[in-house]
């Protein structure tokens, strides 16, 4: 045997005689530990009855027959005997506490057992070292003990936090779904997940890629999941006090849409206006756009096939031009629209000089006319060149 595995499993240079001599004293150590359990540790100060009267009894009683069984054959090994401390580490984190308590009773356990046991070495002439080894034996093996316990309660809590993000994703489709939930379904739903309804929430839509980065920096409350090929998230009441400028912060980094707040059962409608505005070039860059100071743009974009028939007609006459040229006249003849055919107004619009906008209109009046002096032309117009424009064509 190496030294190290000699260290760490000090029992393997105690001999099976040991073994032999403290068997006798296990029930009565059992009894002592689990009184000194019962005053020394707060959370377990109960009469030791019914089902967790049981589990202690059994962990006391399993951890002493598996001590003893290690040192009369080290290489046996402990077998299913470790799932019940990891399972006593499961059952802590399901009855709502910390492994504090576990922990501390492992600790009295320890100590007790150690005191009892000595007594009975020493009482058998066993010499200083064997009393020694026996010694840090007990407080290895309990450490072992403690591991076991900490590894089931990581595993608990690893499985309960997958179970929560799974009924919390389940709960955004649920809120997403048209026609939406009743009131009481929809409750339900919510309390399954841990979520409490808010009085209004709004859709927050951004891309697949982003959303575990932004998802660390929304509000707790904030439920996230995949949907449609984005990133999306609930938040709720995003226009309470102070949640304008955290959602800002949380979203400065990344383009996120949020959509309209409302009701609850409004969040499909809110989903599709933020999922619209992320597919947006124009309104979207880093930052949080929201879609309530865009709705122009979106209803174009929601209307696309039809403002695309109608660009098609109305811009026909710059089809011809260069795609560079095209683009000249097509922000030329935004501008017109936009500023009743006024040079100055348009010169400053397009950053130009009045000569040159004045040139400009002049070459816009060429190639497209009449339209230009017809009031519902000039609407057809605009409605096309916003829609190419937020586009991104």
């Amino acid at each position: 045997m190496t030294r190290t595995a000699t260290v760490a499993e000090p029992w393997r240079g105690l001999s099976p005689g040991v073994a032999d001599l403290i068997e006798p004293d296990l029930g009565a150590v059992t009894d002592e530990i689990l009184a000194a359990i019962g005053r020394e540790v707060p959370e377990y100060a109960r009469p030791i009855e019914g089902a967790f009267g049981q589990g202690l009894r059994l962990g006391v009683t399993e951890a002493l027959r598996q001590f003893v069984a290690l040192i009369r054959d080290p290489d046996a090994g402990r077998g299913p005997g470790r799932d019940v401390y990891v399972g006593l580490g499961r059952g802590e984190l399901r009855q709502g506490r910390t492994l504090d308590a576990l922990q501390s009773a492992y600790r009295v356990g320890a100590r007790v057992a150690w005191r009892r046991l000595s007594e009975t070495a020493v009482e058998a002439g066993l010499d200083t070292r064997t009393v020694s080894l026996l010694a840090e034996s007990i407080f290895a093996y309990i450490d072992q003990l403690s591991a076991e316990s900490v590894e089931g309660y990581a595993e608990a809590r690893s499985r309960l936090e997958g179970e929560r993000e799974r009924r919390r994703s389940e709960l955004v489709s649920l809120l997403l779904r048209e026609p939406p939930l009743d009131q009481a379904e929809l409750r339900a739903a919510a309390a399954a997940a841990g979520w409490a309804v808010p009085r209004a929430a709004a859709a927050l839509a951004c891309a697949d890629r982003d959303l575990d980065r932004l998802a660390r920096r929304l509000p707790p409350d904030a439920l996230t999941a995949r949907r449609d090929g984005l990133g999306c998230a609930v938040v709720a009441d995003p226009e309470g006090p102070g949640a304008a400028e955290r959602l800002d912060q949380a979203c400065a980094e990344a383009p996120a849409v949020l959509g309209p707040t409302g009701a609850p059962e409004g969040l499909a409608a809110s989903w599709a206006l933020a999922r619209t505005g992320l597919a947006t070039a124009s309104l979207t860059g880093p930052g949080l756009v929201r879609a309530e100071d865009r709705l122009v743009e979106l209803v174009l974009l929601e209307s696309a096939p039809l403002a695309e028939r109608i660009a098609a007609r109305r811009l026909a006459p710059l089809a011809e031009l260069t795609p560079r040229a095209r683009e000249r006249m097509e922000e030329t003849a935004l501008a017109f629209v936009q500023h009743q055919g006024n040079a100055a107004a348009m010169a400053r619009a397009l950053h130009l000089h009045p000569q040159t906008a004045r040139y400009r209109r002049a070459r816009l009046r060429d190639l497209l006319g009449d339209q230009l002096d017809d009031p519902d032309a000039r609407f057809e117009l605009e409605l096309a060149l916003r829609a190419r424009r937020g586009a991104g064509q």
